[in-house]
């Protein structure tokens, strides 16, 4: 099977890019970032416990508690954040489990697959979440 970003990535990427507005350490409600990255409370609080599990963010519980970026955003990749919910991005079965084709040593389709999937991680992996907040700022102010 394919694994293609889904609705839980995407709401990832929100939740971690909200945190980072704030900066590594800022205590940030769930509510807050709930509407602020437009996320369901009930997902963020899924979404948010695998970030944790990762060591993205921290989870504090109680009536102020919240969550905060537990490192610098231009030390959080996009590629990590979303592989953290959905697990390796893949293009095609034949890149992940080559063994699920019998041709896919003969393909050159396989081959076209594994790079451009290659090619999509390494961006990914290029965009830290300072990135993304300097590319908000740039579209905020042209």
């Amino acid at each position: 099977m394919s694994v293609r970003l889904t609705r839980a990535g995407e709401y990832a990427v929100r939740c971690v890019l909200c945190l980072a507005r704030r900066g590594r350490g800022e205590l940030v409600s769930r509510k807050e970032v709930a509407n602020e990255a437009d996320i369901p409370g009930q997902f963020l609080a899924k979404i948010a416990q695998q970030l944790a599990r990762q060591g993205v963010i921290e989870i504090l519980q109680g009536a102020g508690g919240g969550y905060r970026l537990l490192a610098e955003p231009n030390h959080i990749t996009m590629l990590e954040v979303i592989e953290t919910i959905i697990g390796e991005i893949s293009l095609n079965d034949c890149v992940v489990r080559p063994a699920s084709c019998e041709n896919s040593g003969l393909c050159a389709v396989h081959q076209v697959w594994c790079q451009a999937q290659e090619q999509l991680r390494d961006h990914l992996r290029g965009v830290t979440f300072a990135d993304l907040l300097a590319e908000e700022d740039k579209l905020l102010h042209s």
